[in-house]
């Protein structure tokens, strides 16, 4: 009988090991051969993913509740906040409006979701030529604004790679630092 049940942790353990491996950005890939701008903006995706993907993992319910003050967002509300920026870089390509509004997730979820709308961006970038032509359009209320693609590269993407520092510092303050052997400078883990 003992056999039999660590034979089944074994084998929840193995399970849960290989979905999380089959989420995005676990590694940067190579960069490509030339410089554009549809491959800088996909690289920034790269960098974001990746460090997005590390800040991320393993996080406890302790540092998830993780607040530096009273008057900041705890670490699950910043991740909940990179899941909408996540959203609103999709939405353009989409040729949608984003409307500040989201269904609620765990946090296993939010991540997942935040890590596969990155890919959804990447995929969406190799079949784009003229980043010029996307509009962000941002709706709150009544009101409707309208930006060019470069809002979301000081916007979103900045924002949320910021935010992925927020959640490093949030996560050693609360006990849990990140895997030390991830380097961003090469995009893998040593």
């Amino acid at each position: 009988m003992k056999y039999f049940l660590s034979l089944i942790l074994i084998l929840i353990t193995f399970n849960m090991t290989a979905q999380e491996k089959k989420l995005p950005f676990y590694e940067i890939g190579e960069y490509p051969s030339e410089y554009s701008e549809i491959n800088v903006v996909s690289r920034m995706i790269d960098g974001l993913g990746y460090r997005y993907y590390w800040a991320t993992e393993s996080l406890s319910e302790n540092d998830l509740n993780y607040k530096p003050s009273d008057d900041s967002r705890s670490t699950f509300e910043v991740v909940e906040h990179i899941y909408n920026l996540s959203i609103a870089i999709v939405k353009t390509f989409e040729g949608q409006e984003f409307d500040f509004t989201h269904d609620k997730y765990s946090f296993n979820e939010y991540r997942a979701r935040t890590l596969e709308n990155l890919q959804t961006v990447k995929n969406y970038l190799k079949r784009t030529d003229d980043l010029s032509k996307l509009k962000i359009v941002l709706v709150q209320g009544e009101n409707k604004m309208t930006f060019p693609f470069w809002n979301h590269i000081n916007g979103p993407i900045s924002d949320a790679i910021w935010h992925s520092g927020q959640i490093v510092t949030n996560r050693r303050a609360s006990g849990n630092p990140i895997n030390p052997k991830v380097n961003v400078f090469v995009g893998k883990t040593m």
